[in-house]
């Protein structure tokens, strides 16, 4: 998949994964989660559920994948540093 193809899918799902999680890290914060995300939940879907190439290209599967990682990304991420104020 190409990098260009990785933003793409990376912004949608972090969008996503920012509107359900309420995160508000930005438009650039939220493709770098969503790319993040893409990985891991790529990752994941190989590892545990045994899906080759899960994140292969702009389509439901990829993105869906994407926003569960996202997720779990922004999950991680709010323990580790959880918001001041």
């Amino acid at each position: 998949m190409g990098i260009l193809s990785w933003i793409v899918v990376g912004l949608l799902a972090g969008w996503l994964a920012g509107m359900v999680m309420g995160s508000g890290y930005g438009c650039i914060g939220d493709i770098i989660l969503g790319v993040v995300g893409g990985l891991l939940g790529g990752f994941l879907a190989s590892t545990l559920f045994g899906v080759p190439d899960a994140v292969n290209g702009i389509n439901f599967l990829s993105i869906l994948v994407a926003f569960i990682g996202a997720v779990i990304v922004i999950g991680i991420t709010r323990v580790v540093a959880p918001r001041r104020g």
